[in-house]
């Protein structure tokens, strides 16, 4: 299954759950065609890694995740030899050392015949791939989730540049490994630390803010089907007004849609200031945040 144009984007989109908009559809859509990475920034919780699921349910593909983290380096994130497995085959094998080095005139020469067989250790049946060779390595398609790339280190985003420029990996014992198939790369930043403009070359750039009210409403009535039209339109005005204020940790659409099912636990068809207090645990993370939308509550809800 692929895309076969902007709009199909975003009907494919929609039926996996995702409501976009038409510019993301179309970094989406160009991007399945150039086989591109798509290197998406924002702020945390407006959607960028379930961009990547969705894309991978739409496609009927799987997706694989790589978590970025402080200190993250290549075993983690490419392959690691499995030394135990190495170590059992090893002690199996023991009695058949006089048969490989049956002959050797010293022991430089048995050595020798030793170090010939190395490549029955260093196989690929001894590797344990991680992420980033499951991926070139699938037989099918797959999308590649490298999420939150920002928190690795820079050294770690330079070795993903071979990885996102020709979709191979070197691997010393065994050598390059090439693609099998090219898979759907998406990059996935909270703008932790600015990435290297080598690494954006390599990418088509998307930036996603939170939503216009028309979206974040029509995400609202997907994710909560039977909510009521002017709950919801309530609720997304109170966020909005909510966002606007200078706040430690803006709520992002996923505490939209945590409130909105409070609201619908607590059976509230009217948001007012009463049920805004009782209900604030749900939108802010902060005590100085909560206590600055108190502060501000008449002019979030009317």
């Amino acid at each position: 299954m692929k895309y076969m144009s902007v709009a199909d984007v975003e009907e494919k989109l929609e039926q996996a759950d995702y409501i976009t908009s038409r510019e993301i559809a179309t970094v989406v859509f160009l991007a399945s065609v150039t086989k591109k990475p798509i290197l998406v920034e924002g702020p945390a919780g407006v959607g960028k890694t379930e961009l990547a699921k969705a894309v991978a349910r739409s496609l009927s593909l799987e997706l694989i995740r790589l978590q970025c983290y402080e200190g993250l380096d290549e075993s983690k994130a490419l392959y690691e030899w499995e030394y135990a497995k190495q170590l059992l085959y090893t002690q199996m094998v023991k009695e058949k050392i006089s048969d490989v080095i049956a002959g050797a005139r010293s022991l430089g020469d048995a050595v020798e015949k030793i170090a010939s067989q190395e490549d029955a250790f260093f196989s690929e049946r001894f590797i344990q791939p991680r992420p980033l060779l499951q991926a070139i390595s699938s037989d099918e398609t797959v999308v590649l989730l490298i999420d939150e790339v920002d928190k690795s280190d820079p050294e770690f985003e330079a070795f993903l540049l071979e990885l996102l420029s020709d979709f191979q990996v070197s691997i010393p014992e065994l050598g390059t490994k090439k693609a099998k198939n090219i898979p759907f790369v998406v990059l996935t930043s909270n703008n932790y630390r600015d990435m290297s403009d080598a690494l954006k070359r390599r990418c088509i750039h998307i930036y996603i803010d939170y939503p216009q009210r028309e979206l974040e409403m029509r995400i609202v009535k997907l994710k909560i089907p039977g909510i009521g039209e002017r709950l919801t339109a309530e609720l997304v005005d109170a966020i909005r007004k909510i966002r606007e204020l200078d706040l430690k940790k803006r709520p992002c659409i996923s505490e939209t849609l945590d409130w909105a099912r409070s609201l619908i636990a607590l059976q509230v068809e009217e948001l007012s200031s009463e049920v805004l207090v009782e209900t604030l645990n749900m939108i802010c993370k902060y005590k100085a945040d909560s206590d600055m939308v108190k502060v501000n509550i008449a002019n979030i809800v009317n």
